[in-house]
């Protein structure tokens, strides 16, 4: 999978700094810092405070009236959390308490923290809330597990909004772009790289993959589940084909075209880079189609061989990819791309990995 850092890179110590610790040890370390937003920095010495020009970063202190800039740490905001952390976005955050992970380095020619792997809200008091996450998005999920969670967390991410299967090709160039080239999309089981316009039907074009099949619950394309961007990506016309509507588990023959892909009369194996992808794709479907306001019920299960039942398998294995191949950040900016532009809704598991376990254990 194309990444724009290791996911392994980004795993934090449990405990968090305080901003004059984190000003004091500027040496790339990855750490979790608690602090108060106090504005955004526009120089080393400068941090404003209103009319905030983008969401790209913000400053923090250990107190939320801090106004002298060598008592603050400079936080870079990547993409995937500039929606909720930005200022220009959010300006009512100024004064509240967050907690952040990254690397801690120079950021504008002054202590900083670069490279943020995960922003928190925290309540005033420096507590969780829930566990970490009060006030924010999944806050009616935290501190549930089993059905409990499934159910909290369908209820979040229910009734998205929709699109046409047509709109579907126009969505897709943007969410599964090149990283490293946009002019170009990565097609999910080769992992080439090509055009975005080479959509098609003829040999070596891209077409829409229903990663949960279609025809598992006999949904097709049409709006909902058949044109749900969250299990929609592209793929080699004839490697599609040749995955068909099998269910996913480990074994079989090499593939051919799709590179360390293996095969069987019912079944389908990708690539390590993206098996965890799969996985956590098919974990979303099942949460987020419960049989409510006339949607089919889905439902990931331990076989193959579902043909047309609303069931997909193999959960065992998928549990396994899952943690075999952690979420990286191409799977972040999509989730993000997909809440922000289209649907308004987000991928638990690639949030928060740990609830599948919670849910599947």
């Amino acid at each position: 999978m194309f990444s724009f850092f290791s996911f392994e890179s980004t795993k934090a110590a449990t405990t968090s700094l305080t901003v004059s610790q984190a000003i004091q040890q500027q040496n790339n370390a990855i750490q979790a810092v608690e602090g108060y937003v106090v504005g955004k920095p526009t120089s080393a010495t400068s941090v404003i405070t209103s009319n905030y020009p983008d969401d790209y970063s913000l400053a923090i202190a250990d107190s939320s009236s801090e106004t002298n800039t060598s008592n603050m740490l400079y936080v870079q905001i990547p993409s995937q959390f500039r929606s909720q952390f930005g200022l220009k976005s959010n300006p009512e955050l100024k004064g509240e308490k967050i907690k952040v992970t990254g690397n801690l380095t120079a950021y504008y020619s002054h202590p900083g923290l670069k490279n943020t792997s995960e922003m928190i809200h925290l309540t005033a008091d420096g507590g969780t809330g829930e566990g970490g996450y009060a006030g924010t998005y999944y806050d009616q999920a935290i501190g549930k597990s089993g059905s409990t969670l499934k159910t909290a967390l369908h209820n979040i991410i229910d009734d998205h909004t929709e699109i046409s299967y047509s709109n579907v090709w126009e969505a897709l160039r943007n969410t599964d772009e090149d990283p490293n080239n946009a002019n170009n999309v990565i097609l999910l089981y080769t992992g080439r790289s090509q055009s975005k316009y080479s959509n098609g039907s003829g040999v070596d074009n891209w077409n829409r993959e229903h990663v949960w099949a279609k025809s598992h619950g006999d949904f097709g394309t049409t709006m909902g589940a058949g044109t749900d961007l969250h299990h929609l990506r592209p793929t080699d016309v004839s490697v599609n084909s040749s995955r068909g509507n099998k269910d996913f588990d480990n074994g079989g023959s090499l593939q051919g075209e799709a590179p360390d892909t293996y095969t069987d009369s019912d079944s389908w194996e990708p690539r390590d880079e993206v098996k965890g992808d799969v996985a956590r794709m098919i974990f979303y479907m099942d949460v987020r189609y419960e049989g409510d306001s006339g949607e089919l019920d889905l439902e990931v299960n331990n076989v193959v061989n579902n043909g047309t039942s609303p069931y997909h398998g193999k959960l065992s294995t998928l549990l396994q990819w899952h943690n075999q191949d952690p979420v990286d950040n191409f799977e972040r900016n999509r989730n993000e791309v997909i809440y922000n532009e289209y649907q308004h809704n987000r991928n638990p598991f690639i949030d928060h990995p740990e609830w599948v376990e919670a849910i599947w254990n």
